[in-house]
């Protein structure tokens, strides 16, 4: 376990066939606030009327919920 967490990759046999890798994971560091408004930025705008008539044409307009999804029937 110390190899592979040094960066070392083994290989697993089973009868002479390969049937496993073992390896390091690759560790994502995380990112700083700037950087996560960084990627907001870049991200495309949303036409919501263009994406309700997108999906009120897929679905037919079933099980379409009312203007504030998070009303329930009956109160």
């Amino acid at each position: 376990m110390d190899a592979v967490q040094a960066g070392e990759t083994f290989h697993v046999t089973r009868n002479g066939v390969e049937i496993a890798e073992l390896r390091p994971l690759a560790r994502r560091r995380r990112l700083t606030a700037e950087e996560l408004v960084g990627r907001h930025r870049t991200l495309p705008r949303v036409d919501h009327a263009r994406m309700r008539q997108e999906a009120d044409e897929l679905f037919d307009g079933e099980d379409r919920v009312g203007a504030d999804p998070w009303e329930r029937a009956g109160g």
